[in-house]
């Protein structure tokens, strides 16, 4: 009973870490469509701030503590192949985490980013989440 409480926690802060890593790239977004000291920028510099410290960054390491925990629960995990292949998902997505997080930086100081470049990134975490999601459901192999 308890491993599916740790996997329910783990899947609730699944979901609200792809939610964050779906709005906080836009926040930025519209942030360069402005200039520092803008409302604008200002509005969604502290937007984000804020999605980074309440959503974003407690939920990835809650995502982690919990999702380690069921692999300890269960090792028999660690010797399936879609399980391996939904692990490199998370691993990728949460290296995402730490470049939106750079860009936002650099963004906040005011230095040159490209919309285009953060705009086509905006998708890879959803495309990331349809991997894992297909590997943990479907197990494919």
């Amino acid at each position: 009973m308890l491993y599916l409480w740790i996997k329910a926690l783990h899947l609730i802060f699944v979901v609200a870490f792809m939610a964050g890593m779906l709005v906080y790239p836009r926040y930025k977004l519209h942030q360069l469509s402005s200039s520092p000291g803008d409302e604008l920028f200002e509005t969604m510099k502290s937007a984000s701030k804020k999605l980074k410290m309440i959503i974003l960054n407690p939920s990835i390491i809650l995502v982690w503590i919990f999702g380690v925990t069921m692999m300890v629960m269960n090792t028999a995990l660690l010797q399936n192949g879609w399980f391996h292949v939904k692990l490199l998902a998370v691993l990728i997505l949460t290296g995402l985490h730490g470049y939106f997080v750079m860009l936002g930086r650099k963004i906040d100081a005011g230095q040159d980013v490209s919309s285009k470049q953060l705009k086509m990134m905006n998708e890879v975490p959803f495309l990331l989440f349809i991997i894992a999601a297909v590997m943990v459901i479907v197990r494919p192999f």
